[in-house]
């Protein structure tokens, strides 16, 4: 019952509140007096009932006379979270009502829908399968973002919705070895090289490996970008915005001389504590990457900027609905600064490499093209840099969810290499 609240004050955060999971996670304390598997399993509830929002609520909608009213915020959410049980999650029927319903009678916030509750999952349970099932691609997306998608990426539009709609598998960098991880972590290497495991660990840090830092966390899109820049070995490189710091722990490992820069001291704070673990060596300065000045230029500069994050949806799913229209040009103008700040910072003729987990073309190719308007110059990937599927035609690197559907995805990025003019 207290992992079923805790998931309700969850979701309360997130659609109410407007408050991201990770955020939520950290500042709820429901949430954080759980311990062990309450913990795994209110966290697993809150981001199934995330990931299928859309489709949850289309089939609640069907058995609803009417809405509940706007106040009764955990009512709504303890009701969606029961009906992601019995359709997402594959809880026994009796068990996910006759718990939602046992959280209801315990909430002051929801006891007076218990009743209704009871009524509805029992519908649920009975036709709500159906219901889903029938419901077109990208039913679970907001609107006006799988309309962006349609005409961005035409058919394939609906195979990235369908990618969005499974757990996304644990993709590891090593710093050496990678086959020999792969054995001991019973996974496997990615076409990319990246090693991806085979199951969900219970907790990260329990696996061999991870306490003496041989590894690190990172999806396998978010592992290219580094790899653009070529051998470093030596090499001054300025990684601009790097927090959380998967790419700093690359380009370090790889022999760069690496300068971590950030303006969030929250999250170098993990980055700080990752370079001890895996006894690799970057210097770490909190600063805003716009204002940013530095001794002398770098021979390269990675900026993996701020955007709406619309490809890390199957890590995010509250993503999707926190973001808006208007954030799209926001941040295009934002990225489009941040360039521009770079070349003050790149030795002349430096490369930049601008990358974004984004699927929204304004902050991608949209950025680039203005920044060649500019006088950047385009330096296009080559065959046998990353995977030609990745590479586009312009000679840029764009991943989608809905690739390597074979063995689980990944996230969505774009990357391009650009001179400094």
């Amino acid at each position: 019952m207290n992992a079923r609240r805790a998931a309700a004050d969850l979701l309360v955060a997130v659609m109410d509140d407007g408050v991201s999971l990770d955020d939520a996670l950290g500042a709820t304390p429901s949430f954080n007096a759980l311990e062990g598997r309450d913990r795994a399993f209110a966290r697993a509830l809150v981001a199934a009932g995330l990931r299928r929002l859309g489709g949850l609520s289309a089939v609640l909608s069907h058995f609803l006379q009417r809405p509940l009213p706007e106040s009764a915020r955990h009512a709504r959410a303890l009701l969606h979270l029961g009906a992601a049980q019995l359709l997402v999650l594959g809880t026994p029927p009796h068990a996910a009502v006759s718990e939602t319903v046992e959280t209801a009678n315990a909430m002051r916030e929801a006891r007076g829908f218990a009743k209704l509750m009871n009524a509805v999952l029992r519908r649920v349970a009975r036709e709500g399968a159906d219901i889903l099932g029938a419901l077109p691609p990208g039913a679970d997306l907001p609107a006006w973002l799988y309309t962006r998608w349609r005409a961005t990426y035409g058919d394939q539009a609906p195979n990235i919705a369908a990618a969005l709609l499974h757990e996304p598998p644990l993709d590891i960098s090593v710093k050496q070895g990678a086959e020999r991880w792969a054995h001991d972590l019973d996974g496997a290497v990615t076409p990319t090289g990246s090693v991806r495991l085979s199951h969900s660990a219970p907790a990260i840090d329990s696996l061999p490996g991870f306490a003496t830092g041989e590894w690190w966390v990172q999806d396998a899109a978010a592992a290219l970008p580094a790899r653009l820049l070529g051998d470093v070995r030596g090499k001054r490189v300025l990684d601009l915005c790097a927090a959380p710091g998967g790419k700093t722990l690359q380009l370090a490992a790889t022999g760069a001389r690496v300068t971590a820069v950030d303006k969030s001291e929250a999250r170098l704070k993990r980055l700080r504590e990752n370079l001890v673990r895996t006894k690799l060596e970057a210097e770490v300065i909190c600063a805003d990457a716009l204002e940013f000045r530095a001794h002398a230029p770098f021979d390269a500069v990675l900026l993996d900027a701020p955007c709406t994050s619309t490809g890390t949806l199957r890590r995010h799913p509250d993503v999707a609905w926190l973001r808006r229209p208007s954030d799209i040009r926001a941040l295009a103008e934002l990225q489009s600064r941040l360039i521009d700040g770079a070349a003050a910072l790149l030795a002349r003729g430096g490369a930049l490499v601008y990358a974004v987990c984004s699927l929204e073309l304004e902050e991608g190719p949209g950025v680039v093209a203005d920044a060649l308007n500019r006088g950047w110059r385009r330096d296009p990937l080559r065959n046998g840099e990353i995977p030609a599927p990745f590479i586009t035609s312009g000679g840029d690197m764009r991943t989608l969810p809905s690739q390597w559907p074979d063995i689980g995805g990944l996230d969505g990025f774009y990357a391009a290499r650009l001179v400094r003019p």
